[in-house]
């Protein structure tokens, strides 16, 4: 790479609460655990609204709300806790806007569609996938987060522990179709490079308004596409409308964090925690579905994700001033 490569330290990094390495393990941490709940929390947001499981339209139009609803809650937040929220130039609501488009719309219908032509257990390890796009992105685009071994490593490990604990039938024969798996990986690779994005809009924005918008504006989107492709969201109720708003909650809360560590720190420091959001989504999935959760391969799992992390994360501890 040539010299004009950026390393980009953001401003006051290390004035910041989320440049510390406990809080970094911490708060991601909490971001993969409220990213994990989600899944048994979409399935049974599916069955309170009778989504069925083909219906994608409506789908978009579920998601759409979830989004929006979590985009409002953040900016309402941000704005009173004294952050300026609506007055933005037209570069950065340009810039908003794209972040948007890719990182909620773009990735969601992907995923989706994804999901429609392969199981959950090839879509939860095809969307593992997102972890490795982000180191090696990270490293063509940052001087200070290049590729090691001990990075390529901890990604491999990591990516074995998501593996272990979706091990099962459904693994004896791995297909790979472009509309299943494939737009599955798709999705990931938009993701990881929205979230890159979102790195560098963020210097120059506070990260809570920044992620509000993007997802307001994302999840708007959703909501048209569901609509204008026949969706529809009915059957509110107490316990249904209490699961959405949980999970706006968790969008919000989650995708700010997350926004907020990477503002201030490497690419690859954050994303390798990504490897526990299938890990928690797998453990919480059984425990909400009254199924067992002690079982040897979880606990392997688990081993080998964490050791990944690790290994990936390690090296950057001297790395901070």
């Amino acid at each position: 790479m040539s010299s004009a490569t950026p390393t980009l330290h953001p401003p006051s990094a290390s004035a910041s609460p989320f440049a510390d390495r406990k809080v970094v393990f911490l708060v991601a941490t909490l971001c993969c655990l409220l990213w994990g709940s989600a899944y048994p929390a979409i399935k049974n947001g599916y069955a309170l609204f009778g989504i069925e499981a083909a219906d994608l339209p409506s789908k978009l139009v579920f998601a759409g709300y979830r989004f929006v609803l979590a985009g409002a809650l953040l900016l309402a937040f941000a704005a009173a806790t004294g952050k300026v929220v609506l007055r933005l130039t037209r570069g950065q609501f340009g810039q908003l806007t794209m972040l948007g488009l890719a990182q909620t719309t773009l990735q969601y219908v992907f995923f989706y569609v994804g999901l429609a032509y392969t199981t959950g257990v090839k879509g939860s390890i095809m969307n593992a996938t997102g972890t490795f796009f982000s180191v090696l992105l990270a490293h063509f685009l940052y001087r200070n987060d290049r590729l090691s071994m001990n990075k390529l490593l901890g990604c491999t490990v990591g990516f074995a522990g998501v593996m272990v604990v979706n091990f099962g039938p459904g693994l004896a024969s791995f297909d790979f179709t472009l509309l299943g798996e494939g737009f599955v990986v798709i999705a990931a690779f938009v993701l990881s490079a929205a979230s890159i994005y979102g790195k560098r809009v963020s210097q120059g924005m506070d990260p809570f308004v920044m992620t509000g918008w993007q997802l307001a504006i994302g999840g708007a989107a959703l909501l048209l596409a569901g609509y204008a492709t026949g969706g529809e969201l009915t059957g509110f109720t107490p316990a249904s409308s209490a699961l959405l708003f949980y999970l706006g909650v968790l969008s919000s809360a989650a995708f700010a964090l997350w926004s907020a560590l990477l503002k201030y720190n490497r690419v690859s420091m954050v994303t390798a925690f990504n490897f526990l959001v299938p890990v928690f989504g797998a453990l919480l999935s059984a425990l909400f579905l009254q199924e067992s959760i002690l079982e040897w391969k979880n606990a392997i799992a688990l081993l080998l994700v964490c050791w990944g992390i690790r290994q990936v994360t390690r090296e950057d501890a001297p790395a901070r001033r």
